[in-house]
């Protein structure tokens, strides 16, 4: 058991630590934090984890997203925006942002200015599900446990839109999805307004062609699109895909066929599989 100078020790470690990340422009390395605080990499991990619930990473990834979602909502022109954030190339920020974002910085910065987006919000086994469709189609299908939390979800997507909590008519799409979640062999076909770079366009059509009940690798898919070096950024666009199971990219596993991050929890995702393994 730890004596309370230990704890106080690991909770100044763990502060300085957070305000050095949140002070840098690049954020510093495991190493570099560790050494500050006079501990093993792997020790000081775990330390920042138990006293922040994050590790050092995702802590500083959580930080630069919001510096670039103030900056977009703030600044005159993306660019702008850019070197506000503490990017010092556009080629480094663009790299970055969709997976922060959730979608382009450009579509971020619109953010739904003109549009009125239909919402519903249902529960279903996964947790809770909301639907919200443009006039053009669905744009996110959001999965979790907290209701409020995907509400707020979609404002964050859309500051500018006019969000409106749907009718019954609408309740009936709801239902068609979350029918999809339960029970897969029903199908899913909706049309959808698929917001991204082009690059995350070709990946979610790609996922949209794997079949029910089967998986790929992230590398299968690069080389279906015909980029076999981008496995990496094939990643990236399944993290940034905000229409689950409509855009399946559950169904995209490692090379080893071991799971990998999901957005919405890979407990969630190792649920959807094996329910169309058996459907």
């Amino acid at each position: 058991m730890t004596t309370p100078a230990v704890t106080s020790k690991h909770a100044a470690a763990v502060t300085a630590a957070c305000r050095a990340i949140e002070s840098a422009d690049e954020a510093p390395s495991l190493a570099e934090l560790a050494a500050a605080a006079g501990m093993s990499p792997f020790h000081f991990q775990r330390v920042f984890k138990q006293a922040t619930g994050v590790t050092p990473k995702a802590f500083a990834t959580a930080r630069r997203s919001e510096r670039i979602r103030q900056s977009l909502r703030k600044r005159g022109t993306v660019t702008e925006a850019i070197y506000d954030a503490g990017f010092n190339s556009n080629g480094r920020f663009y790299e970055k942002s969709s997976g922060m974002l959730g979608m382009t910085p450009g579509n971020f910065k619109s953010g739904g200015k003109g549009e009125t987006i239909r919402f519903a919000i249902a529960g279903c086994s996964l947790g809770s599900i909301l639907v919200a469709s443009s006039e053009t189609g669905v744009c996110s299908i959001l999965l979790g446990d907290d209701p409020h939390a995907l509400a707020i979800d979609l404002q964050d997507r859309f500051p500018k839109a006019e969000l409106i909590g749907a009718d019954s008519s609408y309740e009936k799409l709801v239902a068609e999805v979350v029918g999809f979640i339960e029970a897969p062999r029903l199908g899913l076909d909706l049309p959808l307004d698929v917001r991204g770079t082009a690059f995350q366009q070709r990946v979610w059509q790609a996922l949209r062609e794997i079949p029910a009940g089967t998986t790929r690798s992230y590398r299968e898919i690069a080389e279906r699109i015909g980029s076999p070096g981008s496995v990496r950024a094939v990643a990236g666009a399944c993290a940034a895909n905000a229409i689950a199971v409509a855009i399946p990219c559950h169904r995209v596993v490692r090379t080893d066929g071991n799971l990998s991050g999901y957005r919405w929890g890979v407990e969630r995702k190792q649920a959807l599989l094996d329910r169309e393994a058996s459907s």
